[in-house]
């Protein structure tokens, strides 16, 4: 039962991690000058258009999951480099804006609620939300950050690299990174280690130190 609840606690932040990823890429793309997800109804902040029922469950139950990605065109960006640029970078970009706006509502609850409350099963349930709206944006960070095909690290790696280094090394991620990648979740699952929850728990612990000591709580 405490399994379930643990995961019931996690869907808030599954949800509106997704719905605001995926309308990050949406409204800077149109920012950018290509109305694609747009007007197929993806520049909107309604879940239904951006969680994948299979990639919601699979975050649910196993931690690896996946929204549905959001159709762009970069031929129409004003400027090509600039627009892959911020559209690959916007859904992190949220990511790390919600953990960070719910690191402060942590620290207020801490600093303000009284102790009877913060002690209670329903503060208990309020703090465990919050720390998953932290802890999840956070992971969704570093996943989507890892430079390889499909991933938004891969595209910002391309357009920062591919004239240094070649297109080569793009062409064959963009062969095979899919693979690359399940190998990469298989191993942190098989291996009990994952390389995306040590980085994210490392973040998480940094970002709340610093938010703790600006609401000066010891």
């Amino acid at each position: 039962m405490e399994y379930v609840l643990q995961k019931l606690y996690t869907l808030p932040a599954i949800v509106i991690a997704f719905t605001l990823h995926e309308w990050g890429h949406a409204y800077s793309a149109y920012r950018m000058g290509d109305p694609t997800a747009r007007n197929l109804g993806r520049m909107t902040l309604n879940p239904l258009a951006h969680i994948d029922p299979i990639g919601f469950l699979m975050l649910v139950i196993v931690g690896f999951g996946w929204a549905k990605p959001v159709p762009v065109n970069p031929r129409n960006y004003r400027n090509y480099r600039t627009g892959e640029l911020v559209v690959s970078l916007a859904g992190v970009t949220m990511n790390l804006l919600i953990a960070i706006v719910s690191a402060f509502i942590y620290c207020a609850v801490l600093k303000f609620c009284n102790i009877s409350f913060l002690i209670s099963g329903s503060g208990n349930v309020l703090r465990t939300i919050i720390f998953y709206f932290v802890y999840i944006n956070l992971c969704l960070l570093v996943f989507n950050l890892i430079p390889i095909y499909p991933l938004d690290g891969f595209h910002v790696a391309e357009v920062l690299l591919a004239k240094h280094i070649g297109p080569k090394p793009f062409q064959f991620l963009r062969r095979y990174g899919s693979y690359i990648l399940m190998i990469i979740i298989f191993l942190g699952v098989f291996l009990n280690f994952s390389i995306i929850g040590t980085a994210a728990g490392f973040l998480y612990t940094n970002l709340m130190k610093f938010v703790n000591m600006l609401f000066g709580i010891g």
